[in-house]
Formats: C-alpha cells, structure tokens, sequence
C-alpha cells in the first residue's frame, strides 16, 4: 500500500498542474479557451469513480508497474 500511496500523489499532483496550467494560461492570455483543459479535467475526475477509467492513473500503471493498478478498468 505504501507504493500506492506515490502513485496517489503524483496523480493528484498531475491534476492539479493541469488545473493550474488552464487557469494561468487563461489568465495570462486573455484567451478564455483554455479553460476547456479545466473542464476537461474536471469532467474526467468526476466520471472516472463511474468509468473506472483515468488517463492518468493509465500512464502511472505503466510507469509504476511495481505498484498495484489503480482505475484498470476493473
């Protein structure tokens, strides 16, 4: 479980670089478009619990393979 635990927090690190990312680059340009990004985001971490499916836990599992799978779609 220990393993899991990095693996939580580099998703949640993840997330949140892109929440951070859309809403400066929004700020910073004035272009309103890239709060798509957070939209996105946000709408794939509310159906991921429903879908089992996560992009990003999908790149850890494979980054991290000494770790149990988190969200495989199982």
């Amino acid at each position: 479980m220990k393993k899991n635990i990095s693996k939580i927090r580099a998703h949640d690190a993840i997330c949140g670089m892109l929440y951070l990312t859309g809403v400066g680059l929004s700020y910073l340009t004035s272009n309103f478009n890239f709060l798509w990004i957070v939209i996105a985001v946000g709408a794939l971490q509310v159906i991921s619990p429903i879908t089992k499916f996560c992009p990003v836990y999908t790149i850890l599992n494979k980054l991290m393979p000494e770790t149990d799978p988190i969200q495989n779609g199982k």
